[in-house]
């Protein structure tokens, strides 16, 4: 019988489309055909890395999660292309650059690389790593503003509102949570410039309908339904696709004063890399690969993916791509890996302590479909010593060494078979079909585990058949020889599946038991292990070393102090003055006592207090931030001054109308009002 041998790029199970040198006939009937020899495409994303800084593990999981996908894929038979890269303008990273004593340009290109050099480092076999300031993408975002401009999808107005500048992005003030951005908790600040806006709604309700009749394309189907419920269905406001504040943009070629908003520039990754051109005659790569048929994004960027971006596709009058898959995020501990936090892992620094296979197994295996997955050290030790260094390292290790103990290192088949067969050889064909299936629906910690229990069984098994018993009495050869290739074949069905999540370790594995990578059909039909000239290597070599938990400890704890934030300088006990201003600007302010009358919590706060205050002339409502400062029965019957002129503002829901003056230290820990010293008429003037 010819077996179909699968050719690989450089490096075994490396980068690159997969090839077949394919029979005649296909002999293995029991496989899904349309999956046989198929060059179908498949067109993958990352979301590109936001360049402002060296990403840490969770950043560096979409890259692993990808890069499994595209492998697996490429293994099926499909023409695999895999995008990633950088997305690099923005007001953060001018802030950024210029506090570094550098150009944007100079700032991006070493976090670019960094960037990198990372995604290298952890074996992502991307078909192009695409920055946005490559020069064939800055031209295509200038004529894809201007078609959107022309066909009237685009207009000049006037933005004023809240802006947070990490997340790049406009909130009303009805939008923000405790006063904070929304998404990311940090501070907003008031924003009012020219802009050029994108019409959402003319596209919304086709983009619900769409949403509502392929239930395919948001993942998990929980981040459906919070962009539908919190966003679509509410109603969508126009989108602000430029800036004039900052420069570091790409510009707007007919209004240069404007920069295009970073999320337009950003998200048009997707087509541009492979040769989109707008109004013109789009590359034959772009016709062959688009729509694409998966973009990862973390579940933190789902609403620019499932809503802006499909709406400017729409617009382009570009089919959308089949499925975005929202994953959840890793953490460290129970909480969000931030810098500013102290608590932030590198994907290279745990190379340097794991290898980077046991990484990309640990990041892969403890991330689940929906819910967020944890690191920690002790999580780390304890996943990558039980399953690494003993279920699959031992069971290879002493395979090989048997092999080579009992029969000089020969594999041969020998048919004396026994029942305990059966079990070890169901599990391990019937493993594909099931790995098949997690990866089809994106669940790829499901599939690690389907093929870890052929593993599993593979001890088991040889708990079961006791090989060293056998080897004692010399009529039994034969039935060792037997038991040790049906270990050698399943450990060879198991690796050839692990190779997309752990490229290195399953070549290692294959070259230690004397074969070579096989076409996936094979792995359905046990015995497929070539015997004639097979021969185990002569020494096994460990594959992962079981870790002592305080040695990597130790290790650890040198490795993070490396990022610890050095201490707070003491805070100045008085702020610096503030620029001086003319007489006329003060006289702007009318500030007027006001007696407290009425005082609750705002529900949906920590921080808001809702005062009813008394100002002579009427009574209003007033929202302020002082409620780690004062019980609301404490303050009825104080007399405050309010800035009285102020605009209203909703915050939590509830339509604030002034501003009340307190006095604090520079990090308020301690606040108080400021009052007259004498019982005073409400409403007089402050002046």
């Amino acid at each position: 019988m010819r077996v179909d041998r699968v050719l690989f790029g450089s490096g075994g199970f490396g980068r690159g489309a997969l090839s077949i040198d394919k029979p005649a006939k296909n002999p293995y009937n029991d496989y899904p055909k349309e999956s046989l020899y198929m060059r179908q495409k498949y067109y993958i994303t990352t979301a590109i890395a936001y360049a402002s800084g060296k990403p840490h593990i969770g950043n560096t999981y979409e890259a692993v999660l990808s890069d499994s996908i595209a492998r697996f894929k490429r293994y099926e038979g499909y023409d695999v292309y895999l995008q990633t890269g950088t997305d690099e303008h923005g007001q953060k990273i001018e802030d950024k650059a210029k506090a570094a004593g550098v150009t944007p340009k100079e700032y991006v290109d070493n976090v670019a690389g960094e960037i990198k050099r990372i995604w290298d480092l952890m074996g992502t076999s991307y078909d192009r790593f695409i920055r946005t300031t490559d020069e064939d993408h800055v031209k295509a975002v200038q004529k894809i503003f201007k078609y959107m401009y022309d066909k009237g999808d685009i207009y000049k107005g006037c933005y004023e509102g809240m802006y947070c500048v990490p997340c790049e992005s406009f909130f009303t003030p009805s939008q923000l949570v405790d006063g904070k951005c929304p998404d990311c908790g940090r501070e907003v600040q008031p924003a009012k410039e020219e802009a050029y806006f994108f019409k959402m709604s003319k596209y919304a309700d086709r983009l619900i309908d769409y949403i509502n009749t392929h239930p395919d394309f948001i993942k998990p189907v929980s981040r459906k339904n919070e962009m539908m419920n919190n966003f679509l269905l509410p109603g969508l406001q126009d989108l602000c696709v430029s800036r004039t504040s900052f420069t570091w943009g790409i510009p707007v070629d007919f209004d240069p004063k404007h920069v295009v908003y970073v999320w337009l520039d950003a998200l048009a990754n997707y087509i541009t890399c492979i040769g989109y051109e707008c109004g013109g005659e789009s590359s034959e790569l772009f016709k062959s690969l688009w729509p694409a048929d998966l973009h990862v994004i973390g579940k933190d960027i789902i609403r620019f993916h499932t809503i802006y971006w499909p709406i400017f596709l729409m617009s382009l009058d570009l089919p959308l791509p089949k499925t975005v898959f929202g994953h959840p995020w890793l953490l460290q501990g129970d909480g969000k890996m931030s810098k500013s936090k102290g608590n932030v892992m590198y994907a290279d620094d745990l190379c340097d302590l794991f290898g980077v296979d046991a990484v990309r197994y640990y990041v892969l295996h403890e991330m689940p479909f929906d819910n967020d997955g944890t690191i920690t050290w002790d999580n780390l030790i304890e996943r990558l010593n039980a399953d690494l260094a003993n279920t699959l390292g031992n069971l290879v290790n002493r395979t090989v060494a048997m092999s080579n103990k009992y029969f000089e290192g020969r594999v041969k088949r020998t048919d004396v078979t026994e029942p305990v067969d059966d079990e070890l050889k169901l599990v391990a064909t019937a493993t594909l079909p099931r790995v098949k299936k997690a990866m089809d629906e994106l669940r790829i910690a499901d599939a690690l585990s389907e093929i870890f229990n052929i593993f599993r069984r593979s001890n088991k098994y040889i708990d079961e058949t006791a090989p060293w018993v056998l080897a004692k009495d010399p009529e039994k050869a034969d039935r060792l020889s037997e038991v040790l290739y049906n270990l050698i074949e399943s450990i060879s069905i198991g690796a050839n599946l692990l190779a997309p999540f752990l490229p290195k370790t399953a070549e290692k594995i294959l070259k230690q038991i004397g074969t070579e990578p096989r076409a996936i059909e094979t792995l359905m039909t046990f015995g497929m292990y070539p015997e004639a000239g097979s021969k185990v290597a002569e020494k096994p070599e460990i594959l992962f070393a079981r870790l002592d938990p305080k040695a990597v400890m130790e290790q650890a704890e040198a490795m993070q102090a490396k990022y610890q934030k050095p201490a707070e300088p003491e805070a100045p006990a008085i702020l610096p003055i503030k620029d001086e201003i003319a007489y006329d600007e003060f006289s702007k302010l009318d500030l007027r006592l006001a007696k407290v009358v009425a005082c609750e919590e705002v529900k949906r706060s920590k921080k808001l207090l809702k005062l009813t205050v008394d100002i002579g002339s009427e009574q209003r409502t007033v929202v302020s931030g002082i409620k780690n400062w004062y019980k609301p029965e404490d303050l009825v019957g104080k007399t405050v001054v309010l800035v009285a002129n102020l605009k209203p503002v909703t915050l939590c829901g509830v339509e604030s109308h002034g501003m009340i003056l307190c006095a604090s230290d520079p990090e308020d820990k301690e606040l108080a009002f400021v009052t007259p010293e004498k019982a005073l008429k409400e409403g007089w003037v402050v002046r």
